[in-house]
């Protein structure tokens, strides 16, 4: 499996070579190279903040078309929390349930059922793990990723159960193979997804060997599709919810953390916002919380960008659809489900590293610091890299030039203009 599969993607035809993108990626993964952007894969971490950003619609998110429902013999869909967001006057979560089995599904299983029996596990093992506090949630495949690259020492800190709908696809592949006796590949499950993270964590899962879904398609696409059938099935309407507030609550900031039936809790959105509450972590900031929830997506899952509603709107949305809902529905059995925790560590990538070893890391980290020390320090990204330090560290990877920076450049050309005119008056 490709540890480094990303789901953004650039569209060079559209891509103007602004540095828009380069300067709101996270982790630093994009430049801009002979006036187009380039995206480092191995530095991506697919929190699609370049598709929101780019004006030219040149950052794309990957992922499968309604098609898909064609290969297979019986398809599954699961429904992300944050599709109940995006419709206007929704009071019955049942009729999107209804009108997805319309669309060309044969059955439809809740994410959001699943949630709760994740936060059932959480709050056991939180309750265990005290040592470990401040837990962090592993339900965003982005802050994982992040994590995985740029904070390993929070590593111990995470979470080692499923997210909910890698839990929700192995529920219902077991129970779908013993009721139709199909063979798994005419088996199809399919996720209704807000964000191409979630593609990413099909492809490329972290702390599971292999993910139990099959394709996944963007909220995006199937809204539309969705609209006209909802109104031809509200008369007609199947029971088929099997979620509560907390498990509904997983949509949006902070739905996760009050499922752990706890005050003791930070919960954070915004890519920029996680960020700062890693570094808060790792310099010790927060001694007393049990657990931390963090969403790359502003507003949680309602904001991403596979997503078609404003994610404050969305929230409140979502938060008015739960408001007369039990509190759960879903509760677990005697032992937890088959693939409820982890089965493979999440392990420290340093992809960020210059050397191959520490002593090399050492002496390229010395060359970093004076080329820096030539550089303006204006971070202007001119250069096609976000900062003066970026740069420096391409020219030591042998992928840029000093003089890729107008103002070194400008210096060069000056030097060889005075000298041309000084050979000249010779």
């Amino acid at each position: 499996m490709d540890k480094f599969y990303n789901s953004v993607r650039l569209d060079a035809d559209k891509c103007m070579g602004c540095i828009n993108c380069i300067k709101r990626c996270p982790t630093q993964a994009i430049r801009v190279r002979n006036g187009k952007a380039v995206i480092t894969r191995e530095f991506c971490i697919d929190c699609g903040e370049c598709i929101r950003i780019c004006p030219h619609h040149a950052k794309l998110a990957t992922y499968d078309s309604m098609d898909i429902l064609n290969k297979y013999k019986y398809t599954i869909a699961l429904p992300a929390p944050s599709l109940y967001a995006q419709f206007n006057n929704l009071d019955d979560i049942n009729i999107i349930l209804t009108a997805l089995l319309k669309l060309g599904f044969d059955e439809v299983y809740e994410v959001s059922g699943a949630a709760e029996i994740v936060s059932e596990l959480s709050r056991k093992y939180v309750a265990e793990h005290k040592d470990l506090w401040p837990i962090i949630s592993t339900a965003c495949p982005s802050v994982v990723r992040l994590i995985r690259v740029r904070f390993p020492n929070l590593i111990e800190h995470l979470l080692p159960i499923s997210a909910p709908v890698d839990l929700a696809a192995s529920i219902v592949k077991k129970n779908v193979m013993e009721k139709t006796k199909l063979p798994r590949s005419d088996i199809g499950i399919i996720f209704i997804s807000p964000c191409p993270a979630k593609v990413t964590a099909k492809y490329s899962p972290l702390g599971i060997d292999k993910s139990d879904i099959d394709a996944v398609l963007a909220i995006k696409e199937v809204y539309p599709k969705l609209l006209p059938l909802m109104k031809e099935v509200r008369n007609d309407v199947e029971e088929l919810s099997i979620a509560g507030k907390i498990g509904i609550s997983w949509g949006s900031t902070g739905g996760e953390a009050a499922g752990l039936l706890t005050d003791n809790y930070l919960a954070a959105d915004g890519i920029e916002n996680v960020i700062r509450v890693l570094e808060d972590i790792e310099d010790q900031k927060f001694t007393n919380l049990e657990f931390i929830e963090l969403n790359a997506c502003n507003g949680g899952c309602v904001g991403g960008v596979l997503t078609v509603e404003n994610p404050f709107v969305a929230k409140v949305k979502l938060k008015r659809l739960r408001k007369y809902m039990p509190v759960a529905c879903v509760r677990l059995n005697s032992r937890p489900p088959e693939n409820a925790y982890w089965n493979t560590s999440v392990q420290y990538e340093p992809v960020f590293k210059l050397g191959e070893n520490l002593k090399e890391s050492i002496m390229l980290g010395a060359e970093v610091e004076e080329i820096l020390s030539r550089l303006p320090g204006l971070d202007c990204g001119s250069c096609g890299a976000p900062t003066c330090r970026a740069l420096a560290e391409d020219v030591v990877r042998g992928v840029a030039k000093e003089k890729d920076c107008i103002h070194i450049l400008r210096e060069y050309i000056h030097k060889i203009s005075n000298e041309i005119n000084r050979l000249d008056q010779e």
